[in-house]
Order: structure tokens, then C-alpha cells, then sequence
């Protein structure tokens, strides 16, 4: 019994001295050292940013181009399809794919024994004519003798010319066949028609090469252009000599430049684009034929404030970017216009004027009204490559 009552007893006093505890106001040095540490769980102000000269950028106004899209393939200009000329077997093919080539080597050698044969014969043929000949001549300067001193009657004068004239037609016969059977045997060899590239390889040695069969198709790398096709909605607004600025499949993002050289004068009947070729305004262009291209002609331009992609953040059908103003963060809506496809820069209509500073790449956790700690130097034009936010809270 003694032993509950002292329990009873402990347990009392343990409820007292909590409750004692509880009523007891904080000590002073402890609130002032909880501030010290910046964790004062009470103060909701948002942290402070700390950013590099190049996580930021002035916007600026800038060149607004814009134009009708066209695609379109890059061809080379100088291209040759090579075909038989005569009917004969594929002996050898000197040149593959993709081997660079010279005006004159030999590309495909036909069989010439049956065209060679004809041209023996066509050639013997020739010089009997001609022996022909010849002895019709002197028959008619006989005749002629002896017309003159009345042993030849006129008949036989006749006959004596009639037969010069034959012997005359046989042997320009024989001459053409001749000269059509060494022409014949020049055509079984196939040579390259000007420098370039051997593109496409249609034979193999023991074909079968009928007259017009393909053999082999030699470009000129250097002679590529753009062979674009546009809508004949805009056709109104081209011209020769406009830039087109346009990318190549295969070749990433890099940008190539050209101008209108020549307009179709009319348009496909069934697709209703026009075709316009573009010529390389500089040497840099692909040397591979048949590969896709797609563009803009530079047809109207503007001037307007225009912000990099990179800096321009959309929630559903809106736009805004963060502005740096009196080193406080501010989160600007903006109303944006057109897209330049040469530098990807976006046309801002309203909400940012020129000399504006933004973030040139936002994250996802900033927060309007942030504090901004930026050390003093340049700051980097909207027209220069994108960075990347250095900007961290403290």
C-alpha cells in the first residue's frame, strides 16, 4: 500500500514540472541565435539569387525576316546519265560508286567484235568502190578519144558516163558505212563527259547492254543547288536574287544560305507548286545529291524586339520571361508575335521594351519578387549564343 502511494506521489510531481516547463517564456539569447542562424521558420521572404554576366542578356531589336516556307532536294547541276549507244556486251566497268573521275577516263567497256567485223567489211568495201571508180574514169577518158575522132558513137560515151556516176555513188555508200561503223565501235567505250563523281553504277561486266540500256550516272559535286518547290499561293512575293536561308537533312542545324536564281514559269498541274532554283551563295554545301531541304525565303522584313527561345517560358496559351530590374526578379507576361527560323529568336509585341535585362535560361523554382546579386561586366546581347542559368538560391 505504501509503495502505490509513492508512485502515485511520483507520477504528480513529473505532470507539475512539465506544465511549469510549458508556461515559461523562451529565453532571449535563444530567438537571437535561431535568426543568427537565417532559420527563423517565420520569415517566408523568398532566397536570394546570385547570377553570372552570362545567365542574363539585353534585349535588343533585331531583323524580322519573313517569307513563304519551300522544300525542296539539293541536286547537282552538271549531272550525266550515261546509256548504250549500241547493242553489246558489258566487258568491264573501270569505276564504282563514289569515285572521283576525269573528262575522258574510261568508265564501261562494250564487246566490239561484231561492230569491229562490220567496219573491216565496210572498209574493204570502200577500196573496191574506189578501184571501181577509177576504172570507170579511165573508160570515159577512152570513150572520149575516140568519140573525137569518130571511132565511138555517142551511146557507148553514154554508157561510159553512167557507169562513172555509179562507181561514183557506190564508193560515197561505202564510205558512210565505213564512217558509221568506226563511230559504232567509239561508242563501246563509255568515257566520263566532264570531272565529277561516278553516283550510280547500273551495269555489271557480262550484261547485256541494249541501245539506250543505263550504264553509270556521273555528277559534279560542285555544282550543287537547292531545286525548291512553293506553294503558287505565294508566288507573288518571290523574285530572283531574294535569300533563302534553308537546313539540309543530314546536316543537323547548320544553316545554308542561297539566292533565287531562276522561277518556273509555270506551275506543277497536279501539286500547284511552283519550282524555283536556288543557287549556294558560298562554298560551303553539300556534295551528296538527292538529300532534303526545307526553308524560308527572306521575302519581307522588319525591325522588332526579339528574345530567344531559351528565355521565353509558356504555361498552355501563354508567355512570360523573367526580368532583372533594380536587382529584383520580376516575372514579365508577354505577348509574342513570329518565329525568325534563321536564329530561332521569337518577336515580343508587348510586355519587355529595348534594354530590358531577362534571364537567358529560366529554371522551374525562381520566384517573383527574388532578390539578385549580380557581379558588375558586360552583359551579353540577345543576338549571342544561348548559356545556361548559373542562378542558384543561398
Amino acid at each position: 500500500m505504501l509503495r502505490k502511494s509513492l508512485l502515485v506521489l511520483a507520477i504528480a510531481t513529473a505532470l507539475a514540472a512539465c506544465s511549469k516547463e510549458a508556461k515559461e517564456p523562451a529565453k532571449p539569447g535563444a530567438e537571437t541565435s535561431a535568426k543568427a542562424d537565417g532559420k527563423d521558420p517565420k520569415d517566408k521572404r523568398p532566397s536570394q539569387l546570385q547570377v553570372a554576366s552570362e545567365d542574363v542578356l539585353t534585349i535588343q531589336s533585331d531583323t524580322l525576316a519573313s517569307g513563304p516556307v519551300v522544300t525542296g532536294s539539293i541536286q547537282p547541276e552538271r549531272k550525266a546519265d550515261l546509256r548504250a549507244e549500241v547493242s553489246a556486251v558489258v566487258l568491264q566497268v573501270l569505276k564504282d560508286n563514289g569515285e572521283p573521275v576525269k573528262r575522258g577516263d574510261v568508265l564501261v567497256r562494250l564487246d566490239e567484235t561484231a561492230i569491229r567485223d562490220s567496219l573491216v567489211s565496210a572498209e574493204a568495201t570502200v577500196r573496191s568502190s574506189s578501184q571501181a571508180l577509177d576504172q570507170a574514169i579511165r573508160q570515159l577518158d577512152r570513150m572520149k578519144t575516140l568519140r573525137a575522132s569518130g571511132m565511138a558513137s555517142a551511146v557507148g560515151l553514154d554508157d561510159a558516163e553512167v557507169r562513172r556516176n555509179s562507181a561514183q555513188s557506190e564508193l560515197s555508200a561505202a564510205r558512210s558505212r565505213a564512217a558509221t561503223a568506226r563511230q559504232l565501235l567509239n561508242r563501246t567505250v563509255v568515257r566520263a563527259p566532264f570531272d565529277g563523281i561516278v553516283s550510280e553504277r547500273k551495269v555489271s561486266a557480262g550484261d547485256t547492254a541494249n541501245i539506250g540500256k543505263e550504264l553509270v550516272k556521273v555528277i559534279d559535286p560542285n555544282s550543287m543547288r537547292f531545286e525548291a518547290r512553293v506553294s503558287a499561293d505565294s508566288i507573288s512575293t518571290l523574285k530572283v536574287g531574294q535569300k533563302v536561308n534553308f537546313r539540309v537533312n543530314g546536316y543537323g542545324d547548320q544553316q545554308f544560305a542561297g539566292v533565287i536564281k531562276r522561277i518556273d514559269p509555270a506551275a506543277n498541274a497536279v501539286t500547284r507548286q511552283v519550282e524555283v532554283l536556288v543557287e549556294f551563295a558560298d562554298k560551303a554545301q553539300p556534295r551528296v545529291a538527292g538529300l532534303y531541304a526545307e526553308g524560308r525565303v527572306d521575302a519581307q522584313s522588319s525591325t522588332a524586339l526579339m528574345l530567344p527561345e531559351a528565355a521565353l517560358v509558356k504555361a498552355g496559351d501563354k508567355a512570360y520571361t523573367w526580368r532583372i530590374k533594380d536587382k529584383t526578379l520580376n516575372k514579365v507576361p508577354l505577348v509574342v508575335g513570329a518565329r525568325d527560323p534563321r536564329t530561332g529568336n521569337v518577336e515580343i509585341k508587348q510586355g519587355l521594351v529595348a534594354g530590358d535585362v531577362v534571364l537567358r535560361a529560366p529554371t522551374s523554382n525562381l520566384k517573383d519578387g527574388q532578390k539578385v546579386e549580380m557581379p558588375p561586366a558586360r552583359v551579353a546581347s540577345a543576338g549571342s549564343a544561348t548559356g545556361n542559368v548559373a542562378a542558384q538560391g543561398k
